[in-house]
Parts: structure tokens; C-alpha cells; sequence
């Protein structure tokens, strides 16, 4: 007489079929809190370094730095209100939850760069190690961001917005209107300071053409 012995586990629950969806876990609302907190006070910290060497970036950020050296104006207000109508754009296209942490991301950086100098100075900053460290600063906080859904306005919500609708790398945009960005400050800042800031946008750039990457990041 044969006895069959049963598994109390079932061969399927071992092994999952290989076409299971993969289950996403959402970021919680203090994960995003600290993310968007330490990606806008990385790019600030980049851009007191930028505002020390008379260096500038890209997007609405190198809009306000070419109006704040050619007028004296405060950075962190004309950041903010430039922003304003990039809203719109994310409302419309990108969506609700991103536009508001896009909102609370840009308030926040302007607080930052608008008393950051308050508590923090250095002495002597050479103008490549600003535009080199800067650039991995900010493009790690501009990381930090898009990962929980959010940016600092301009131009970065529209190159996510291309990356997710046609899939052109995030960077690469990023990169191609920083540039231009910065080449059109010649009339405020010298040629010497806009070649470094060329180079902090290639920095910033490449580091997130190569760390975000659609499909890379699942998180949510």
C-alpha cells in the first residue's frame, strides 16, 4: 500500500509565474517629505555655491540669477515668481499631485537661498569646483525630486514631461535648455564665469541622464 504525502506549501505559491505583476510600493507622506526637504536643500546649497562664485544654471533658475546680478533684486523672490506660470503646465499636463509638491519644492528652495547665506559662507570657492560640485549637488537633489514626483518648476517640468510622453531622456533635455539658458546670460555675467556654468549644467546633465532613466525607478 503506497502512502502519498502531501506538501502543505503548493508548488505555485514557491516560485511566482514569471508574467506576476510586480508590486510598486508607494511612497508615504513622510518619505516625501523628506525627499522633497533634501533634494530643494541640496540644490539650494548649489546655488548659494553658484550665487559665491558669479556662477549661474539653467532653466527659471538661470533666469532669476541673470535678473538678480543685473539688478540686485533678491534670487529667492524672482525665482518664485517666475515659476508661477509653469504651474499652469503641470496642472494641466503633468498633474495635481506633482504640481503642488513642484509648488512646496520651489517655496521651499526660496527660503533656502533667500537665508541660507545667514548661516553658512565660504571663505574661497574656485569657480570649477562650484560649477563640478554644484552640478552633482543639484542634480542629485533634482533626483530626489522627480523620484517623488515633484521638480523645481521651469524647465525640468517640461523635460519630465518629455521623457514620460515620448521618452527622451530627462538629462539630455535638461541638459539642452541649460545650456541655452546659460548662453544667453553673456550680455550679464563674463564669458569666464558663463563657460563654468556651461560646465556645472553638463555636470548636472549627465548625472541624470544617467541615473534617471525611464523604468529604472518604481517607486511611486
Amino acid at each position: 500500500m503506497s502512502t502519498t504525502t502531501t506538501s502543505p506549501v503548493s508548488e505555485p505559491a514557491l516560485s511566482a509565474p514569471a508574467s506576476a505583476p510586480v508590486q510598486v510600493a508607494r511612497h508615504g507622506r513622510y518619505e516625501d517629505a523628506q525627499a522633497l526637504f533634501s533634494g530643494s536643500l541640496f540644490v539650494g546649497i548649489a546655488m548659494m555655491m553658484y550665487a559665491q562664485a558669479g556662477l549661474l544654471t539653467g532653466s527659471t533658475a538661470g533666469l532669476a540669477f541673470v535678473l538678480h546680478y543685473a539688478t540686485g533684486l533678491s534670487f529667492g523672490g524672482i525665482y518664485f515668481l517666475i515659476n508661477i506660470p509653469f504651474y499652469w503646465f503641470a496642472w494641466k499636463y503633468v498633474g495635481r499631485e506633482f504640481t503642488v509638491k513642484t509648488f512646496l519644492s520651489v517655496a521651499l528652495l526660496s527660503v533656502i537661498t533667500e537665508f541660507g547665506p545667514q548661516f553658512i559662507h565660504i571663505d574661497y570657492l574656485h569657480p570649477a569646483f562650484a560649477a563640478i560640485a554644484g552640478g552633482l549637488l543639484m542634480g542629485t537633489g533634482v533626483l530626489f525630486l522627480a523620484r517623488h514626483r515633484s521638480s523645481l518648476g521651469g524647465a525640468t517640468i517640461v523635460s519630465l514631461y518629455a521623457q514620460d510622453r515620448w521618452g527622451i531622456p530627462a538629462g539630455k533635455v535638461q541638459m539642452a535648455i541649460d545650456c541655452v539658458v546659460v548662453t544667453l546670460a553673456l550680455w550679464v555675467v563674463p564669458f569666464e564665469r558663463v563657460a563654468w556654468s556651461v560646465l556645472a549644467a553638463v555636470v548636472m546633465g549627465i548625472f541624470l541622464a544617467v541615473s534617471h532613466r525611464p523604468g529604472r525607478y518604481a517607486g511611486q
